[in-house]
């Protein structure tokens, strides 16, 4: 892996012609500043989520949800240390890996990934370290998701030892110095939250609540499925059902959880204790 630090800003374009009018710098000017007050706000937002995140099942839908707006990923690797300075448990989290525990396995038995992830966030004095990754086992899964860009950023205490790391896999060209910037900003309330998290669900128990059978047994069968990336036409292949009953069981769904889409109701439904995590 080639480790390197985007902390500067993009260049502006240099444009071979000189025919673009005032009101076009200003009109790009405006655009720049829309984009920036979105930034700034989907910021906010996501700071203040963070603070409401008490369990795993929150901070699986905060990660998968609002904060794909500032990182967009495709799995987040968890990791704290737990004792010796290289030695971390994770927990990961994705909407579309079928097993998104294997990640965090490899993360720690591939034995190039930690190491080197750490060394060159160190030596970048504690900066955010985007790389692509290529060879490996780990290297090997994400490739088959097509998330080989590695975004990673992690705490240190006051003797400079590392506590939490946070690592990011993203499809090729969606992390960048901007992304690199938002990482070091959310990274606080990031660490705040997953470790609240973890020692919720070290005291809670395992069973589901009775408002878990706000969904049929078939629609809870179904969202299973779509949790797997499958569409209507596959649904109703296995079930032996229409497509287009599956559509309306898929809306009631919908409906039920007050989501607007799949996604949405897959991160509620596990928030909800619905599907397990």
């Amino acid at each position: 892996m080639e480790f390197s630090l985007f902390g500067s800003r993009c260049a502006p374009h240099a444009f071979a012609s000189a025919d673009f009018a005032a009101e076009s710098d200003d009109t790009i000017a405006e655009w720049a500043a829309a984009e920036d007050a979105l930034l700034l706000e989907s910021l906010m937002l996501n700071l203040d989520a963070s603070l409401r995140i008490h369990a795993r099942p929150q901070f699986f839908c905060w990660t998968q949800g609002l904060l794909q707006s500032l990182i967009n990923h495709e799995v987040l690797v968890c990791a704290l240390r737990d004792g010796e300075s290289l030695s971390f448990r994770t927990d990961c989290f994705s909407t579309i890996a079928l097993d998104s525990t294997l990640f965090g396995e490899l993360f720690l038995r591939d034995p190039g990934v930690v190491p080197g992830l750490v060394k060159a966030w160190e030596e970048l004095r504690f900066r955010p370290v985007i790389c692509d990754i290529s060879n490996g086992v780990l290297a090997r899964e994400l490739e088959a998701i097509g998330a080989t860009r590695l975004l990673a950023h992690g705490t240190h205490d006051t003797e400079a030892q590392v506590t939490s790391f946070f690592t990011f896999a993203c499809r090729p060209g969606t992390a960048g110095p901007r992304q690199a910037y938002l990482l070091q900003l959310v990274a606080p309330s990031l660490h705040a939250a997953w470790v609240r998290s973890q020692i919720e669900g070290s005291t809670t128990g395992n069973e589901k609540p009775a408002w878990a059978k706000i969904l049929t047994s078939r629609e809870q069968e179904i969202l299973h499925w779509i949790r797997r990336g499958k569409s209507n036409f596959e649904i109703g292949r296995i079930l032996m059902i229409s497509p287009l009953t599956v559509k309306n069981h898929v809306q009631k769904i919908l409906r039920k959880l007050n989501a607007v889409n799949r996604t949405q109701a897959i991160g509620k439904a596990m928030e909800l204790r619905i599907l397990n995590p």
